[in-house]
């Protein structure tokens, strides 16, 4: 690979070697109940298939689209924005359509980054948080999160030790893989940094709809000064359940979104048109579907958090996402995420994402996806039961 130097710099796969036991342990014909990649299971939502079917039979909908998304899908964007949020977005020059918050944050960093320019990135966190700017060739710094800490004053001691001053900040809430949610006064606290501090920030908030117990996660928009520093990305994937049709957008700042528009009008001609618009009617159309999908996860939370709790597990009900970040027990912490991930696959048949996959400071925990019913994450829980009782007997 290395005549491929950006390929050279991407991190190793740490996931791969939990996948490659899981696929042995299939062609073995063991049943495992994989709740490792949050890939959701929940079908989309019947009107907003109906309507993609309905618009695949039109002829005109079959040609080149735009790449910056149909004049329709952007205003229904910022209309969302408005009633959710109260957030007014010019969707002409405030929006744009992604192929999923991965592709578009991903060229986004690609249209903003150079060689040598630093990226404060959080640990552990969503991958592509630190794979996107690694691709564009620019160098991340890691900022440890996570109970107990201060993310601000962890954030003021990493701009203080790095030269050159970083250029852009990812922030994610209800964040990946931790769970951990903000509130709108520490996104404020984030834009006052980065105004003072003259750092970018791009914020992932793919789970804005995903929070339970009464929580309402807040949109970085929100905060005063937010369109003058950064932009923020939604995923249609896990609201919608529209996983497989990689729908998003990025909305705010004007430069930053200008910048994304047009790096992808190199790259892409858009969605296939009548995704699109099936996107249009979901953002306008009844919620009552997102509703449901948010209850069915926080069911299999329950669940799963209340399993792992009759195995001895006790592990704290997360507020947001559709996963739980369940800190190793402490008989097994000295293992590591992978060898105890590992331990899972062979003796309970369950697959889960090793800590470390998000980070070094994630080796101590791993991470459960909300994807199989209640019955199976049941089964999940009993295989789990089994292993954490005969190893502590043992």
């Amino acid at each position: 690979m290395n005549q491929f130097p950006r390929m050279h710099r991407l991190p190793p796969y740490v996931f791969a070697t939990v996948n490659e036991l899981k696929m042995q342990l299939r062609r073995q014909n063991v049943d495992i109940v994989d709740l490792g990649m949050g890939n959701p299971d929940i079908p989309t939502p019947q009107h907003i298939v109906d309507k993609l079917v309905e618009a695949s039979g039109k002829g005109v909908n079959h040609r080149y689209s735009v790449s910056r998304g149909i004049p329709n899908l952007r205003k229904a964007i910022c209309d969302w924005y408005m009633r959710r949020f109260g957030v007014y977005l010019d969707p002409d020059t405030e929006a744009v359509a992604t192929m999923g918050a991965k592709e578009g944050l991903s060229h986004l960093s690609l249209a903003m980054l150079s060689p040598g320019d630093v990226v404060f990135a959080p640990d552990p966190t969503y991958p592509i948080h630190t794979y996107a700017p690694i691709i564009a060739g620019a160098d991340v710094r890691r900022i440890p999160i996570g109970r107990g800490r201060d993310f601000f004053e962890d954030l003021l001691v990493a701009t203080r030790q790095t030269w050159p001053q970083p250029k852009l900040l990812f922030i994610s809430y209800p964040h990946n893989p931790t769970c951990e949610i903000a509130a709108p006064e520490f996104f404020q606290k984030v834009v006052d940094f980065a105004k003072e501090h003259k750092i970018y920030v791009i914020h992932d908030f793919a789970y804005a709809d995903l929070a339970f117990d009464g929580h309402m996660p807040p949109s970085f928009m929100q905060a005063e000064g937010a369109k003058d520093v950064g932009v923020e990305f939604f995923s249609m994937s896990k609201s919608y359940s529209m996983a497989g049709w990689r729908m998003g957008f990025c909305v705010g700042n004007r430069d930053l979104v200008y910048a994304l528009t047009r790096i992808k009008s190199y790259l892409d001609y858009g969605h296939f048109q009548p995704i699109q618009i099936a996107a249009t009617v979901a953002l306008n159309g009844p919620q009552e579907c997102v509703t449901e999908i948010v209850d069915t996860y926080r069911k299999r939370r329950d669940v799963l958090i209340e399993g792992l709790g009759r195995a001895g597990w006790v592990v704290p009900p997360p507020k947001g996402t559709m996963f739980v970040w369940a800190q190793i027990p402490e008989e097994f912490r000295a293992m590591g995420s992978v060898e105890f991930s590992k331990l899972l696959l062979k003796e309970a048949h369950v697959a889960v994402s090793p800590g470390l996959g998000f980070g070094a400071h994630g080796d101590d925990h791993v991470r459960f996806a909300l994807i199989e019913n209640e019955h199976r994450t049941k089964q999940a829980m009993k295989g789990i039961k089994k292993v954490l009782s005969g190893r502590s007997c043992g």
